[in-house]
């Protein structure tokens, strides 16, 4: 191990310790393997000595570098590859929770929820949960006016990741999916010309799309196997931690658990999906939102939980910025998760700094 300038650092040696940031947070881990752009992130953060292995040998580093780098390149996937991929097994438990959720939702007015098929659905899309990526992952074939039965599956998946990493007890974690999957079943009677109503609403019309809560929780008061949580959360969804929200005015701990769970979820995904009246917005961006929203309006802890978890694992991820540049994430600052450094043709971009850029679109 040698302790070299950073001046003297060359693609493919390997790093011998963990280099930090000034503020403490991990930049490079131990073991690496130099690529150019990892250089420019240590320009950039003022690092002035780097500890490395001993050099290698004529031909080592060259090897090493162009294997990471090979790995760093996204490859193409056809069709078929990606039908027995992992991420196939995803869409297709996904696109049969789909129809299912289509159909029960469709007819619910007419008899009862098929509440076990439902459940049995939901835990084989919940089984391939370790291929979804919440600020990635967008349904095929998505048509604007399927947006009430993909929201309630989005929400599903991850108000059951939000459950976990937020501490609830395991048992509660299905039926939270539950709250996610139900919570806007009360739309089903609502007028459709008001529910896909692309203009903006009259006061009455606001009035009656705010029933859909009420709605909501007398469809599901006679559906069995559900808990009154997932009730509850089809009543609260839109209630505010400042008492501002309706239909009851609750404020703070009044709201149920899980309805302040899906609340985080559901916003995300109302804005992350296109829309009838609206285009999707950059997952980031509504990031941004939800925790501006988390002062009065969203459970702030709840709100960290989950920025800290979805924007936790993305170093590398290539994504296009709001000026159209496509770049990659070298480094998320814990204190700014949402505004990372990217690399942009090997110059780095701290949109921290640079204020008026974000990223528009994570691609796959």
């Amino acid at each position: 191990m040698v302790s070299i300038p950073l001046a003297d650092v060359r693609p493919g040696l390997k790093i011998a310790n963990h280099v930090y940031t000034p503020l403490g947070g991990l930049l490079l881990q131990k073991g690496k393997v130099l690529l150019p752009r990892d250089l420019d992130i240590l320009r950039a953060f003022l690092v002035a000595h780097v500890e490395v292995d001993e050099p290698p040998v004529m031909g080592q580093g060259e090897s090493a570098n162009s294997s990471a780098a090979d790995k760093s390149k996204p490859a193409a996937v056809s069709i078929p590859e990606l039908e027995s991929s992992p991420i196939g097994a995803l869409y297709k438990e996904y696109d049969r929770m789909l129809l299912l959720t289509k159909n029960a939702f469709q007819s619910v007015l007419a008899s009862e929820l098929p509440i076990y098929e439902l459940r049995n659905q939901l835990e084989a899309l919940i089984k391939q949960l370790k291929h979804y990526n919440i600020l990635t992952f967008m349904p095929r074939n998505h048509k604007e006016y399927d947006y009430l039965y993909h929201n309630a599956i989005l929400s599903a998946l991850t108000s059951y990741q939000l459950a976990g990493w937020h501490g609830l007890p395991q048992k509660d974690w299905m039926q939270v999916a539950f709250a996610g999957l139900l919570h806007d079943i009360g739309n089903t009677r609502i007028d459709p010309q008001i529910l896909f109503k692309t203009e903006p609403l009259t006061e009455a019309e606001r009035d009656e799309m705010r029933m859909h809560t009420t709605y909501g929780y007398q469809q599901l008061r006679k559906t069995s196997a559900i808990n009154e949580g997932v009730r509850l959360t089809a009543l609260q969804h839109h209630e505010k931690m400042d008492g501002s929200g309706y239909p009851f005015h609750l404020a703070g701990e009044k709201i149920h658990i899980y309805a302040r769970i899906i609340a985080v979820a559901d916003i995300f995904h109302a804005m992350t999906l296109n829309r009838a009246y609206r285009p999707a917005v950059s997952p980031y961006l509504v990031l941004e939102q939800i925790k501006s929203e988390s002062f009065g309006k969203l459970d702030p802890s709840i709100v960290q939980t989950f920025v800290d978890k979805v924007t936790q694992f993305h170093n590398g991820t290539r994504i296009r910025l709001s000026n159209n540049q496509i770049g990659e994430i070298v480094f998320s600052d814990r204190n700014h998760p949402t505004r990372p450094m990217v690399s942009v043709q090997g110059m780095i971009i701290n949109l921290v700094q640079e204020t008026n850029l974000y990223i528009e679109e994570v691609l796959t």
